[in-house]
């Protein structure tokens, strides 16, 4: 018991010492900072008293937080925790005393107050925050206990500065941000990653996704910046858009700082390709032509070029810009002269040399056929004559090749035709054999393909050909004794006529004139002679013949000379055309007494003189006549010797139609009529087919003339005071009139001669004016009675028969004579 009491007594007297001991120590750190009488101290590095020998290493980063662990499990289980202390460098820093309660338990040097906080849960250990670079150094964390020995153990606290954010600049020291470059294709750039401070010394590397690059280690010395180059050399496209990455680290407490760029290139052009060869192309016609170029960045600049000039083009971009494509249309009106060329499409690169690129077409070009005609190698245009022969040539120039050529002679059509000299060989050659003057004239080829035809010029062959008369057929001139008579003589000829001859046959013989008294106009290939008969021995046959390089002409020129007469009357008179109101009136002229003559046609009705209409040929266009009407008709012919005798005949017009004011049903015709007149129809003509071919096989030669009794050959026409002057004694005449006895009285022997006049009136027109083919009947009159007091000269009528034509509707392009 008493032993129990001893021990009781001493634990209380230890306490007590304990505890004083306890607070002095607490009381001199506090005033002088200075470790207590149990603090193990470090002298040069070497612990004097026991203190844990191993160096628990906690690192932190600048701006984070450390959690410095400090074991305060006291080693026996009746013991407990009675003083903790932080030292930095044997200063102390923090305490914790359990035996003050509250707050004041805990002590803090100023330097961390607000950044070291102690707690015991789940473990123990001083906890700082705010991490700065100062807090680099060796912590010792102290532990007291009730009975136990004090402890100690040394923590290291690692301070971690990282390295600022990588600059990455380019080789010209220029900062990039971003994006690198662009650079060129082929080329080599450069990527410099600038790195400041950190410590540790920092790891410096270039990434390219996962892949390290380059790498720059940590050294012994770091320098304020460290810098690291990559170089990358023959960019290809590949490195368009990739991502370059500079790090920096020197722990894995955080994440490595870092800069990324992205690389940017010019592309050259990868191809070009003209995409619409559409072909052939055509001269004039609007073309479209595609280029298409792939590959380039930015797009590449499209050219067109023929024949070393440049096209202009419309240029636009895919709108697509990782398709980097670029396209050109070109829109142009082709020419002859394309056809063959190549078109050249050329894409380059303005931040390139010598980056263009080409596509190339061979232009097929359509056009049409180009003719040139010529004459054969050894013919001299000059120097053809009749009878030589003649060679041309066709050259053709056509894309495609000409499948057709024709020859053409004054505008009509050369066939293949050896029998009349016309031959022609492969197309495009043409041989005239013997020609003659009439195959003289303008001569082309044509030539044909699917884009037209091509005509050539025209080429004039002249051939060389004697002189010939211009009027083939005898002229007869009507002279009055003792005035002069001008006798014109004009022929054909090439080169034209240098002289002329003329000669008299008459009674008396032969005779030549002499030069002086006839003129030569060469160039007009005439020659204009003035003759005045003196006596009827003076009148004959004038012979003219003309004389060129060619020859003297074979053929005269015959002129009969006559005395002057008055003009045979109209003969065959026709009146067609015949309406209510109008007709037409066409004859054959007589002879006109050597004289130049006009047609004179007088109309008359019972009141008078309806119209008197003169020509300078026997054709007339009536109007006005009036409807109904019975009317007479006086033709006759007049010339500076006098009148003809006159042809009258009498015409009724039609009668005019009321117009229709309301319509007939179709079914009131009669059908039964209507059949029965294309039956009588039918009949009739076939009957008068039958009666045409009977008189045609019985028909010979009205009357035989011979050549001096020209004047013979002039129709007979009746007398007005003839005694035959009535239709009804005439049984070849067909009247247009009802009867005689309804004709209107007989107008006096001749009216007043009107004039010809130029102009086309309506009652006159030239001798060049065709009558108009009627569709209603027509009758045709020839004359009725010969001139009982007028003679035959040089010749004798052998007959003469009275013809009468009629014409009707069904045989409208047939004529049928009935005697």
């Amino acid at each position: 018991m008493l032993v129990l009491l001893l021990a009781r007594k001493y634990n209380k007297m230890y306490s007590e010492v304990c505890i004083q001991r306890t607070l002095i120590a607490f009381f001199l750190l506090a005033t002088t900072n200075a470790p207590s009488a149990t603090q193990n101290t470090v002298i040069s590095g070497v612990v004097t008293s026991p203190v844990a020998a191993t160096v628990t290493r906690v690192p932190a980063i600048v701006g984070g937080e450390a959690d410095m662990p400090c074991d305060i499990r006291p080693p026996m289980h009746n013991d407990s925790l009675l003083l903790v202390v932080w030292y930095r460098d044997d200063n102390p820093v923090y305490s914790y005393d359990t035996r003050v309660p509250g707050p004041s338990a805990h002590w803090v040097d100023e330097a961390y107050i607000g950044r070291a906080h102690w707690h015991s849960v789940p473990s123990a250990g001083l906890k700082m925050l705010e991490i700065k670079g100062r807090d680099r150094a060796i912590y010792r964390c102290r532990v007291d206990f009730h009975v136990s020995p004090t402890r100690n153990y040394k923590i290291a606290l690692d301070v971690i500065e990282l390295p600022s954010k990588p600059v990455i600049f380019d080789e010209y020291g220029k900062e990039i941000s971003g994006t690198a470059g662009p650079y060129h294709e082929g080329g080599e750039f450069k990527l410099i990653c600038s790195v400041k401070g950190g410590y540790p010394t920092p790891r410096i590397q270039w990434l390219q996704g996962d892949t390290v690059l380059a790498t720059l280690s940590a050294g012994d010395y770091s320098p304020p910046i460290r810098t690291l180059t990559l170089v990358v050399r023959n960019a290809t496209r590949a490195h368009l858009a990739a991502l370059y990455t500079c790090t920096a680290d020197n722990t894995l407490l955080a994440a490595p700082q870092k800069t990324t760029v992205k690389i940017d290139l010019f592309l050259k052009p990868l191809g070009v390709e003209i995409l619409s060869r559409e072909q052939p192309l055509s001269v004039g016609r609007k073309s479209e032509l595609w280029c298409k170029t792939m590959g380039a960045r930015p797009p590449a600049t499209i050219t067109w070029w023929l024949g070393g000039k440049r096209l202009e083009a419309i240029t636009k971009d895919s709108g697509v810009a990782e398709a980097n494509e670029t396209e050109s249309l070109l829109q142009w009106m082709p020419s002859k002269d394309h056809n063959g060329q190549v078109l050249t499409c050329r894409a380059e690169h303005p931040n390139f040399n010598h980056s263009s690129i080409e596509s190339k077409l061979q232009l097929n070009v359509y056009y049409m056929p180009e003719a040139k005609i010529h004459l054969g190698a050894k013919m001299n245009p000059n120097d053809i004559e009749e009878g030589d022969d003649v060679y041309f040539g066709c050259k053709v120039d056509a894309n495609p090749p000409a499948y057709k050529v024709v020859w053409e002679h004054n505008g009509v059509l050369l066939q293949h035709n050896p029998a009349n000299g016309v031959i022609l060989t492969g197309n495009t050659n043409l041989a005239l054999r013997n020609v003659s003057r009439l195959q003289a004239g303008q001569y082309t080829c044509t030539a044909s393909n699917v884009e037209g035809d091509g005509k050539s010029p025209y080429l004039h062959m002249q051939v060389v050909y004697r002189p010939l008369c211009q009027r083939k057929e005898m002229k007869i001139i009507g002279a009055a004794l003792q005035e002069p008579t001008t006798v014109t003589c004009e022929v054909d000829a090439f080169p034209p006529p240098d002289t002329f001859e003329w000669t008299l046959n008459n009674s008396a013989g032969s005779i030549k004139v002499d030069p002086d008294r006839f003129t030569v106009e060469g160039k007009e290939g005439k020659s204009l002679l003035t003759y005045t008969p003196v006596s009827d021995v003076d009148y004959g046959t004038l012979s003219c013949r003309a004389t060129n390089l060619a020859g003297q002409q074979v053929t005269p020129c015959v002129y009969t000379l006559l005395p002057a007469t008055r003009p045979d009357p109209p003969t065959n008179c026709t009146v067609y055309n015949l309406t209510d109101d109008s007709l037409d009136l066409m004859c054959l002229p007589g002879y006109e007494g050597g004289l130049q003559c006009i047609y004179i046609v007088e109309v008359w009705a019972a009141e008078g003189l309806v119209v008197n209409a003169s020509n300078a040929g026997a054709l007339w266009n009536l109007r006005r006549l009036g409807a109904n009407r019975q009317l007479r008709l006086i033709v006759y012919a007049a010339n500076a010797r006098g009148r003809s005798e006159h042809v009258t005949f009498p015409v009724e017009t039609a009668v005019r139609l009321a117009p229709r004011t309301e319509p007939q049903e179709a079914w009131e015709v009669n059908w039964a009529v209507g059949v029965f007149l294309g039956a009588a129809l039918t009949i009739a003509f076939v009957l008068c087919l039958a009666l045409i071919a009977t008189k045609l096989r019985q028909r010979s030669r009205d009357y035989e003339v011979t050549l001096p009794s020209i004047k013979n050959q002039k129709v007979i026409v009746q007398k007005r005071n003839s005694p035959q002057n009535a239709d009804d004694k005439n049984p070849d005449l067909i009247p247009l009139s009802k009867g005689v006895a309804e004709a209107p009285p007989d107008p006096p022997l001749y009216s007043a001669i009107a004039q010809p006049k130029n102009s086309n009136s309506a009652h006159s027109l030239q001798r060049t004016q065709t009558p108009v083919t009627p569709i209603s009947s027509h009758a045709h009159y020839t004359d009725m009675q010969n001139d009982s007091g007028r003679g035959m000269i040089n010749g004798a009528m052998r007959s003469h028969r009275e013809i009468v034509t009629t014409r009707t509707p069904l045989l409208a392009a047939h004529q049928e004579s009935c005697v």
